[in-house]
């Protein structure tokens, strides 16, 4: 990144947009953020962008949780496991990550996020469950979810919103909005350990990351206000994060098929 004018708008822009998506859905922020700074901002190297990407999103996602977490959103034992279990995969994934062809990294990722598009579809949420009704079978099924999840989430070098939300609703059967919120300890984690692992290697563009960040500050408010009222809305908030995801993954596969 050159520091000019143009370019610091639109990380700010780009910021904004990350921390909007992770206030109302949980994710998105993670699959948008690799695409933004490549495409929008500027960035040239994948490996940089998905490292600073991995970085702006991790403080974001703990900005947002805060704000979930004062409204009761957050389920704190099914946050945890999920950060935690999730760590050591997204610590094996990044090291992977690291060594791939970047534009096969990007076209398996738009891969992986059509199909999770299409598996929310079919997921819905139980509404009647709560954080005391789980048992302990229900957290180890967590916990080897959460593993896979992180594993995918630093190899593809995201925070793993999109994926922890749908793996919390298959392993927990809890409410969307509490899916959504417990998830954000897991994307901040996910995305830190990632970010600490390609910042080790000389990817992380921590200028851009900063604005990213300052960005995703006022983004991250408007997007958990309006989860909160879309809260009793529940295919409305599922369509937008899926119809998010789907977008997405088609953009990502074009641009990666037309540089190749």
């Amino acid at each position: 990144m050159d520091g000019s004018f143009p370019q610091i708008l639109a990380a700010v822009a780009s910021g904004s947009l990350i921390g909007c998506a992770l206030g109302l859905i949980g994710g998105g922020g993670s699959i948008l953020a690799t695409p933004l700074l490549i495409y929008v901002v500027g960035v040239r190297d994948v490996h940089t962008a998905i490292g600073t990407g991995a970085l702006a999103v991790s403080a974001n996602a703990y900005l947002n949780l805060v704000g979930h977490a004062i409204r009761g959103h957050v389920w704190w034992r099914c946050a945890f496991i999920f950060a935690t279990a999730g760590s050591l995969g997204a610590y094996l994934g990044s090291s992977l990550g690291k060594v791939i062809d970047g534009q096969k990294l990007l076209f398996a990722f738009g891969l992986l996020m059509m199909f999770v598009s299409f598996v929310m579809r079919q997921k819905q949420s139980q509404t009647y469950m709560t954080a005391q009704s789980l048992t302990i079978g229900t957290h180890w099924k967590s916990s080897l979810v959460a593993l896979l999840t992180g594993l995918c989430s630093g190899f593809f070098g995201i925070g793993g919103g999109f994926l922890i939300v749908p793996g919390l609703l298959l392993a927990t059967g809890m409410p969307l909005i509490n899916a959504i919120g417990t998830s954000l300890l897991a994307v901040g984690t996910f995305g830190l350990t990632t970010a600490i692992n390609y910042a080790f290697s000389g990817f992380v563009d921590w200028l851009t990351a900063g604005y990213f960040i300052a960005g995703g500050i006022g983004g991250g408010i408007v997007g958990t206000v309006a989860a909160t009222r879309l809260a009793t809305h529940r295919n409305a908030l599922s369509q937008i994060f899926r119809w998010v995801i789907l977008c997405v993954s088609l953009y990502v596969l074009w641009r990666s098929h037309t540089e190749v």
